[in-house]
């Protein structure tokens, strides 16, 4: 299964200029688009032309079937294939007009006349069944869009799941570097007690024993050693990137998930930092807190 961006857009149009097809409406295209961010939520909206508002619940319900997540925002326009040329009255619907327009100032005296802008609008809208018609390709055409934006997400969560992997093998390297240091920093520090261990006694001239110097000294070795010892911060880390690996292998809606791991990468990047006794050691904490930042910034974008 692929992971999928939030992120994404398409468009779909029907009208009389449609590749076999022909609008319901005479010469009137329907253009719909789909656009999508990330959130935590699905989040739908719709703007939508009054002719099409009764087909918003079938639209929700096409939307959540196919999207887990993201703020999702669907337009939709019906257009003219004219240019926007001003519609033609038939006598009849003018007659209507003029009918309806005396009924109602017979009842209602102060009710203003109809305008040539009132006039045209009316005439515009008057075909009841349009809405109709228009419903009886949304459906289609909203799938065609939705299916365009999926792959379109597809797309663009394949770019980040490449990113996550080559920044999962930067952590690994890091991981795999600090290892090596933590023996080498005990024996240095073991030297360090040894050395202050042997000034003490010549300074002591036999006041202590030397039997309690070296316990004293080793003892404080041993204690600098846990306390440095990251190496269950290393496995645990090493135990996130294996997990994220395989969700990112496994895809679907994975989002969630990664974002609690790439908290825990960080918990355990900053632990290593504050058991540093070493810049070296300082360093490999600064580069996996910069790289494990770079990987919460896209797994913000994954579904």
């Amino acid at each position: 299964m692929s992971v999928y961006s939030m992120t994404g857009y398409a468009s779909a149009q029907y009208g009389a200029t449609a590749e076999g097809a022909e609008a319901p409406a005479g010469n009137r295209r329907l253009g719909l688009e789909i656009r999508s961010v990330n959130s935590r939520f699905l989040d739908l909206s719709f703007r939508l032309p009054d002719e099409l508002r009764a087909h918003e619940p079938a639209l929700r319900t096409l939307l959540t079937s196919r999207l887990k997540r993201g703020k999702v925002e669907v337009r939709a326009a019906i257009e003219s294939e004219d240019g926007g040329a001003l519609p033609q009255p038939s006598p009849q619907q003018l007659q209507r007009l003029v009918s309806a327009q005396d009924t109602i100032q017979a009842w209602l005296p102060n009710a203003r006349p109809l305008s040539v802008s009132d006039a045209l609008r009316l005439c515009s809208t008057g075909d009841g069944d349009r809405a109709q018609d228009w419903g009886s390709v949304l459906p289609a055409l909203a799938g065609q869009a939705l299916e365009a934006m999926v792959q379109a997400r597809a797309r663009e969560g394949e770019r980040l799941a490449d990113m996550l992997h080559d920044r999962l093998q930067q952590l690994r390297a890091l991981a795999q570097t600090a290892t090596p240091l933590i023996p080498q920093l005990v024996e240095q520090q073991r030297q360090r007690f040894v050395e202050r261990w042997k000034e003490a006694m010549a300074l002591a001239e036999g006041a202590v024993a030397p039997e309690a110097a070296q316990d004293r000294a080793l003892t404080e070795a041993t204690a600098f050693a846990i306390r440095i010892d990251v190496a269950e911060e290393v496995t645990r880390l090493d135990s996130h990137l294996v997990e994220i690996e395989r969700l990112l292998k496994k895809g679907g809606e994975i989002g969630k998930r990664l974002d609690f791991l790439i908290q825990e990468l960080h918990r355990e990047a900053n632990t290593l930092g504050s058991k540093s006794a070493a810049l070296e050691l300082t360093r490999i904490s600064v580069d996996m807190k910069v790289l494990i930042e770079q990987m919460r910034e896209q797994v913000q974008n994954i579904e």
